[in-house]
């Protein structure tokens, strides 16, 4: 007998919204008390990186879970978990964008072509620009199998952001190869 009701689902996407939002609180009181550690301009681009890489996390356990535990009504909670981590991984680039380069794009198109994580992330960042703008239910009825098709993309996402990620660090790569692990033990478990 599934748990999730359509009366709950409110409540279940309030909850959403919070545990989305409540790390965003903690990173401006980090800011604000100055505990963010001797580089605190790559502390907050990392922080939101990894926010929108578990969040990605969370978006594809979600169908799985869904069907696991027989509650269907969970799907509808993937598209806004979904538009969360795109939500911070569009945080992820500003601050990489304004905090590190000064909003030079000239720098960061010289960027861009010089290290290869960054055309990486660019490439994950653009194919969530695409599933976000795509995500309305009228633009899903209007590109009919178009859609998931383009929304398959979201795999792509799952294994070039780690990617990204284990590049980008100047040392420690056991946090991206753990973000590997679990991106790629969540696509082993939608083929089954």
């Amino acid at each position: 007998m599934p748990v999730l009701t359509y009366k709950r689902m409110p409540y279940l996407k309030a909850y959403i919204h919070i545990l989305a939002i409540m790390p965003l609180v903690y990173l401006g009181l980090a800011i604000n008390a100055d505990t963010l550690g001797g580089d605190p301009v790559q502390a907050v681009i990392h922080f939101l990186g990894k926010g929108a890489l578990n969040l990605l996390l969370a978006t594809l356990a979600i169908s799985p879970l869904a069907k696991r535990y027989k509650e269907g009504l969970l799907i509808s909670t993937r598209r806004l978990v979904g538009l969360y981590c795109f939500f911070y991984a569009t945080l992820h680039l500003a601050a990489f964008v304004w905090l590190d380069l000064g909003w030079d794009l000239g720098l960061f198109l010289q960027e861009l072509i010089k290290r290869s994580y960054i055309w990486l992330g660019m490439i994950a960042f653009i194919i969530l620009l695409l599933l976000a703008l795509t995500s309305p239910m009228w633009v899903r009825r209007k590109m009919r199998l178009s859609w998931k098709k383009l929304h398959s993309l979201i795999y792509l996402v799952a294994l070039l952001t780690p990617l990204h990620y284990y590049l980008s660090v100047k040392s420690g790569w056991v946090e991206p190869t753990i973000y590997a692990l679990f991106l790629l033990i969540s696509l082993m478990v939608r083929v089954k």
